[in-house]
């Protein structure tokens, strides 16, 4: 977050000695000297503190850009060079660009190598919807090394077993049957060997994600909704390249509804009960809260319809939690990477279109309201500790019940 924008600012508390050692302010980033010098003191920091409370107003004044950034051009450069100068020092390759506002930065960090990826996507009977999902990848992608492997779970129309015929006609596309055992790809039919057969019936995202990293290879994973398309080209390359990283334990996008509003900018943990996506119904031409929604970010969760996570990272926290059947799984995998130590980033430079939950069908009936009940039971149950606590990437004078970044109304801290 820090990289992307220096919202730390102005009112900074420094050790003399950790000044002393980093060597000060320096004239190479007028304009930006204060982002250098604090990207500089959190290389070498032992700790650093947030205080959440309204300790300091910033004045306005006509030739600052706390009035308009176009006040001082040049501190918007000298900021993107501080960001490059640390990307050095701390041993990370990227490109660095202006962010979607003045002020705010994004990296396009390096791909080390070619490493194949597998594009999980569960299906059921939605072919359409999956044609025009698969053709924005295979259409799009700048990135190839990759393989769509398509979960097929229990479809009924007879339309859809025609088409996967004709989708694994393409190289790059397989079909995985979840309650049949068999994968479908260019060279015919074969069995699989899953000892848990029996126990696949009816949907459960978290089990058919799980069948469907167990059975492939790749070292890189993306969970992609069938209801979504591409939009960002390289958005491959964009997520690789933090995934890549040692720190970083999965990666999210940015999403629209058709009609251009937000659905997904990041999530909330703790939020209207048990979480919330962000800037919700935002429209994508609009700006929220600072600009957050198109801020590469830390966050404690993004949204498993488009994520990209290292295959050891599912090894390392036990695969995804099959007792979230439908609801809250990739909330619960976000914190479970979490509870590792490692980061979950979510990049805005990834959108796509989101149909949402199109094949899944109607949630108001009453045994899925049971299981949605259920389920939030369970997730307050499991994370009762996080949640006592409160979302760190989320400032405690904002209400919890708002999904847009509002100041609370109760009490300012």
């Amino acid at each position: 977050t820090l990289r992307a924008n220096n919202y730390i600012c102005h009112y900074s508390v420094f050790k003399k000695e950790l000044l002393n050692k980093i060597g000060g302010f320096s004239s190479n980033f007028d304009g930006a000297q204060d982002f250098d010098i604090i990207l500089r003191a959190t290389e070498k920091a032992k700790k650093i503190v947030h205080i959440p409370k309204v300790l300091y107003h910033w004045r306005i004044h006509k030739d600052s850009t706390a009035m308009s950034s176009e006040a001082k051009p040049y501190a918007i450069l000298a900021g993107q060079r501080a960001v490059e100068e640390h990307l050095k020092r701390v041993g990370l390759n990227g490109n660095v660009f202006e962010g979607a506002h003045p002020g705010t930065y994004a990296i396009d960090y390096e791909i080390n190598g070619n490493p194949k990826i597998t594009i999980l996507i569960p299906n059921k009977d939605e072919k359409e919807t999956l044609k025009d999902c698969v053709n924005s990848i295979l259409s799009k992608s700048t990135y190839k090394n990759y393989e769509i492997v398509i979960i097929e779970n229990n479809s009924e129309k007879e339309d859809i077993f025609e088409f996967y015929k004709e989708l694994v006609k393409n190289s790059k596309i397989k079909v995985l049957n979840y309650n049949k055992d068999t994968l479908l790809d260019s060279k015919g039919e074969k069995i699989l060997n899953n000892k848990d057969l029996d126990t696949r019936v009816g949907f459960n995202y978290s089990k058919i994600i799980n069948f469907g990293v167990k059975n492939t290879e790749s070292d890189y994973i993306i969970q992609l909704n069938n209801d979504t398309e591409i939009i960002t080209e390289n958005w491959i390359e964009r997520m690789l390249g933090f995934c890549q990283r040692e720190d970083v334990g999965a990666v999210g996008a940015k999403l629209y509804y058709p009609d251009g509003t937000i659905q997904h900018a990041g999530i909330i943990v703790g939020a209207r009960t048990v979480a919330a996506h962000v800037f919700r119904g935002l429209s994508k031409d609009d700006q929220g809260y600072f600009g957050r929604e198109n801020l590469i970010q830390n966050m404690n969760a993004v949204t498993a319809a488009c994520i990209m996570t290292k295959r050891s990272i599912y090894e390392e926290v036990g695969y995804m939690n099959e007792d979230f059947a439908v609801a809250f799984n990739d909330i619960d995998f976000c914190l479970k990477i979490r509870h590792t130590g490692k980061l979950i980033v979510y990049n805005p430079f990834v959108e796509l279109w989101h149909y949402e939950s199109k094949s899944r069908g109607d949630d108001n009936a009453p045994d899925k309201l049971e299981r949605f009940q259920k389920e939030i039971n369970l997730f307050l149950e499991t994370w009762k500790d996080k949640l006592s606590q409160g979302d760190e990437y989320y400032n405690k004078n904002l209400s919890l019940e708002s999904d847009q970044y509002d100041v609370r109304t109760d009490k300012i801290i």
